[in-house]
């Protein structure tokens, strides 16, 4: 009897098993694939400044694991570290200019201001080098939201002159330090720094070169701005800008952190391909946002 009934549960459970098993095997109906949650995580995309094959400042774009400022801030330095990990994730087309086993000690955020320690090997900056390594890293860590301003360590130490050449250097570390600088320059006195973004193209690919001017010009920044894009730069040949040379403004309202713009209707003369007039407008407009420190930039018909 015993047997009996332990021998019917035994056939019991088994089939109960293979049942289960069974049921697993069969493809899902569409209302359970419907009732599925699917859960997508995407890396932001990020702006960063590393050196081109012609060893000039570039402006890319890569993925940031973390939307924490202090964390992005030490994923952007690992990415600009030369022989870093993590500089693999970096475009092929650029190159890491942070020297070899550079090390984030600490960061901090107070107010506008990013307070970055590294370490001693940050010094070992090629001659040459050095103005390009802080356009990178000045560049990089203040399009992070928030950040206006660094101010650089290296082992507890204000950093206050380059390394190599002692020339001085500010408190605060911000984008008027300029970019891939060029100089038109007659005097010292009433110097305009504007920086333009010209787009550079490898194959298929393309991508924003920033070149600050220094000048005395007596024009305002905006016309500046406009009148280079309209011509090419004398540093690299192959640096481009689809404005035409008929452009001409209409007028601008610029108001505390938005200007607005009206141009001439030949702003896009000759351009058909809807990408170029989209590179156009974005090349004022990252123009205009360096030069004048405004965060948006509308064009108005």
């Amino acid at each position: 009897m015993i047997k009996n009934c332990v021998k019917r549960k035994l056939i019991i459970t088994t089939f109960a098993l293979l049942v289960f098993l069974i049921t697993l095997t069969f493809p899902k109906t569409e209302e359970e694939i419907k009732n599925v949650t699917i859960t997508y995580t995407q890396n932001a995309s990020f702006p960063i400044y590393l050196l081109d094959k012609d060893e000039f400042v570039a402006r890319t774009s890569i993925s940031l694991k973390s939307t924490d400022v202090v964390k992005q801030a030490k994923e952007l330095i690992a990415m600009m570290t030369i022989d870093n990990a993590s500089a693999a994730y970096i475009p092929n087309l650029f190159a890491p200019i942070l020297p070899k086993n550079t090390k984030v000690l600490s960061i901090d955020v107070q107010d506008t201001t990013l307070k970055v320690n590294l370490s001693q090997e940050f010094l070992n900056i090629p001659k040459g080098y050095e103005e390009k390594v802080l356009e990178c890293l000045v560049y990089s860590l203040t399009e992070l939201e928030g950040v206006d301003s660094i101010l650089l360590y290296v082992e507890g130490d204000v950093l206050d002159t380059l390394p190599n050449t002692n020339e001085k250097l500010p408190l605060l570390l911000t984008r008027d330090i300029g970019v891939n600088k060029i100089y038109d320059l007659t005097n010292l006195k009433d110097v305009t720094k504007t920086t333009t973004y010209y787009i550079a193209k490898e194959n298929d690919f393309s991508y924003y070169i920033p070149v600050t001017l220094l000048s005395n010009s007596d024009q305002n920044k905006v016309e500046i701005v406009i009148e280079r894009l309209k011509t090419n730069p004398n540093i690299k040949t192959n640096l481009i800008s689809y404005l035409s040379a008929n452009t001409e403004i209409k007028s601008y309202e610029l108001l505390e952190e938005e200007i607005a713009l009206s141009f001439s209707p030949v702003l896009y003369e000759g351009i058909v391909n809807e990408d170029l007039v989209e590179e156009v407008k974005y090349s004022i407009s990252l123009s205009l946002m360096d030069t004048l420190h405004v965060k948006n930039v509308t064009f108005v018909e």
